[in-house]
């Protein structure tokens, strides 16, 4: 059973920068997934942030394009998100999520998301900014 882990998230004010990560702990997705950060806000719908495979196919919502990196160390078998100049409505709880055999795309992984199609979740990191 793979099991996912975040972790790195905290209180900042606005302006300032965290990094997430996100390890799998347990078991093994093969050579090919696709890792994604979501986030979600209570009474909010959960949103996709970035999606990353084979350390080459990323994309971004566009509230965090030029703000937020995400990388993956497969090696490691993690991901990470670089988040910068971080903003009051980036609060958030922050997950991760795999999924093997997609095409990995912010759309593709927000409308499996919603459809409850990734594969595998972590428990989430709380990320607070502050004015």
């Amino acid at each position: 059973q793979v099991q996912l882990e975040e972790s790195g998230g905290g209180s900042v004010q606005s302006g300032g920068s965290l990094r997430l990560s996100c390890v799998v702990t347990s078991g093994s997705m093969g050579s090919h997934y696709c890792m994604a950060w979501f986030r979600k806000v209570l009474g909010q719908q959960r949103e996709a942030v970035a999606a990353i495979a084979d350390g080459e196919m990323i994309s971004y919502a566009d509230s965090v394009k030029g703000r937020f990196t995400v990388s993956q160390d497969k090696a490691k078998v993690s991901m990470y998100l670089q988040m910068n100049s971080l903003k009051l409505e980036d609060t958030a709880m922050y997950y991760c999520a795999a999924a093997t055999g997609i095409f990995c795309s912010l759309t593709t992984v927000q409308a499996l998301a919603v459809g409850g199609g990734m594969d595998y979740w972590g428990k989430g990191t709380q990320v607070t900014i502050s004015s």
